[in-house]
């Protein structure tokens, strides 16, 4: 599989993933005015881990010693930032969120030299710089008083960036669909227990939840869609990219929250957004084209 795979192919999925990403937000929404935040996480993940026992039960045996840390390092990490971004963009405003979010970008390139001692390439070093720049433009965040959702959300950053880094190590030699679905699957498992331990101690003694229509609809979008399907998407093809140029890919992901957003509530991007877009835009195309075009012209 991994000599049919190239790395156009798999950025593609990996652009197509953030951009499903970017509508999370909208049915996130949607299903916190009906489910506290902790209990919504857990809601996703066991709907998710359900559909991956029931779909590809058959690769669920002889489950590896290797396999079974990798899946519980990159749940737990998975976990915590899904957990912490959650709750944190209870307590901020949602462009602080996003920005603050979208810093992975940054971290992700820290985390990769530190964690795999790899030289990082200089265009993706450049991408990386004017990508963070039209984040900031785009977001135009309010960090002058940080609150605790933004602290939050800045440590989830954290947990993605190492994610991210670990999860194109730790795949590098899965070449079969049977390493995927045990990897996605114990990731599922593992993610539970942050989740489930916050709605024991802050969401249980005044539980309220109702199993609305909009629930229901929240739910099936963000547990079928962006976390079973988005998670064996990401796990089978990011290792065929660097982590680096993952993470920029990642960082669309508010671009796209803001097209859903004015799509479906007439939220319309102003000028400085739309400059913001632009420019984290082409700090992408710097990173995949940079090289080749510098090559170019050279010539």
């Amino acid at each position: 599989m991994s000599k049919k795979v190239t790395h156009w192919k798999a950025e593609f999925m990996l652009l197509l993933m953030t951009l499903i990403w970017g509508a999370t937000f909208l049915f996130t929404k949607l299903g916190l005015e009906s489910c506290p935040p902790f209990l919504y996480v857990v809601f996703r993940f066991t709907i998710a881990l359900s559909l991956v026992l029931i779909f590809f039960h058959k690769y669920m045996k002889d489950i590896g010693t290797k396999t079974w840390k990798t899946g519980a390092i990159l749940g737990l990490l998975f976990g915590g930032g899904f957990v912490l971004q959650t709750v944190g963009l209870g307590l901020t405003e949602v462009t602080n969120s996003a920005f603050i979010t979208g810093l992975t970008v940054v971290l992700t390139p820290f985390a990769f030299k530190l964690i795999s001692k790899e030289k990082l390439l200089f265009w993706p070093k450049i991408g990386v710089i004017v990508a963070f720049i039209g984040l900031y433009i785009f977001t135009n965040p309010d960090l002058e008083n940080l609150n605790t959702g933004d602290i939050l959300t800045l440590i989830s950053t954290g947990f993605w960036a190492v994610y991210i880094t670990l999860m194109d190590l730790y795949t590098k030699n899965y070449n079969s669909q049977k390493q995927t679905m045990q990897l996605v699957a114990i990731q599922f498992l593992f993610a539970l227990p942050l989740p489930l331990i916050g709605f024991f101690i802050f969401e249980r003694p005044s539980l309220e939840i109702s199993f609305s229509s909009d629930l229901l609809l929240s739910l099936s979008f963000n547990a079928v869609l962006a976390s079973f399907v988005l998670t064996i998407i990401h796990t089978t093809y990011q290792r065929y990219t660097t982590p680096v140029k993952a993470a920029l890919i990642f960082s669309l992901e508010p671009i796209f929250a803001a097209i859903f957003a004015a799509f479906f509530l007439s939220e319309l991007l102003s000028s400085l957004e739309l400059l913001g877009a632009t420019i984290l835009m082409f700090g992408v195309l710097i990173s995949e084209l940079g090289s080749y075009i510098y090559k170019r012209l050279k010539i």
